[in-house]
């Protein structure tokens, strides 16, 4: 376990449960001054808990990415406590509305996903931005957590599955126009990791054939894994797309 901090800032959206708890406890172990931002406090308590003699460095920042000032008030309390930024892992999402149809689905809830997972994730880079280009040295790197879905749909998930697109639209452009800042900016497409989102599925997935079927998962800790080594790579290297899935899930093939 290292105890050492590395000097490194990260803020990690979504840390409160799943991929973003187990990726913010990663980056605690290696070192990193992790802010954890979430909707509910009490999650974020209980990241900085399971992190034991490492959440020393972890601030927790309660925040809804649907809301942009919430998202502004994260970054402005990140340059108030440290003064510079280093890494934005870009986590926090929801699901599509489970068993609507297309044809069914209300505009709040389309809304929702999207304010969600798109609008919340571009606020925060270009929040990110704005503390990285001022910063000395300047640049940082993003990470957007985009999915499986944001190649193949699953049945019924027209919001998740044009968010997740979108984030590969938002990844592109964000690497670009980093470039002038010395930003990098990459996406990991996770497929079925194990956590509390995917427990729900336990009893079956929908198939683009109409049959149901359980699918395999893999230990979330590799995604956590992965974003690390994302992360630590020098700002002139960069890993644009990474896809982390359990190896036997109906991914190839699908939609």
């Amino acid at each position: 376990m290292n105890l050492v901090s590395n000097n490194k800032i990260a803020i990690i959206t979504g840390a409160g449960s799943g991929i973003g708890r187990h990726t913010a406890l990663r980056f605690l172990e290696d070192g990193y001054t992790v802010v954890l931002a979430g909707r509910r406090l009490e999650a974020l308590e209980s990241t900085k808990r399971e992190s034991k003699n490492n959440g020393s460095r972890a601030l927790l920042v309660p925040t809804d990415v649907s809301d942009p000032g919430s998202i502004r008030q994260l970054f402005r309390r990140t340059a108030e406590e440290y003064g510079r930024l280093d890494v934005l892992f870009n986590n926090a999402g929801i699901g599509s509305p489970r068993d609507i149809l297309f044809e069914d689905l209300d505009f709040t809830q389309w809304k929702a996903v999207v304010d969600t997972n798109l609008t919340g994730s571009f606020v925060c880079s270009q929040e990110a931005f704005k503390l990285m280009k001022s910063q000395t040295p300047m640049g940082g790197r993003i990470i957007n957590n985009g999915s499986i879905s944001a190649h193949v749909p699953r049945p019924n998930s027209a919001p998740y599955t044009s968010t997740k697109h979108a984030i590969t639209g938002l990844t592109k452009a964000t690497s670009l126009d980093g470039r002038k800042y010395n930003i990098a900016c990459g996406q990991i497409d996770i497929g079925n990791a194990h956590t509390a989102m995917t427990a729900r599925s336990e009893s079956g997935t929908a198939q683009a054939n109409g049959t149901v079927m359980i699918e395999p998962t893999m230990d979330v800790d590799n995604v956590a894994k992965a974003v690390l080594y994302m992360a630590s790579l020098a700002l002139d290297t960069n890993v644009q797309f990474m896809t982390v899935m359990a190896t036997t899930m109906p991914y190839i093939g699908r939609g």
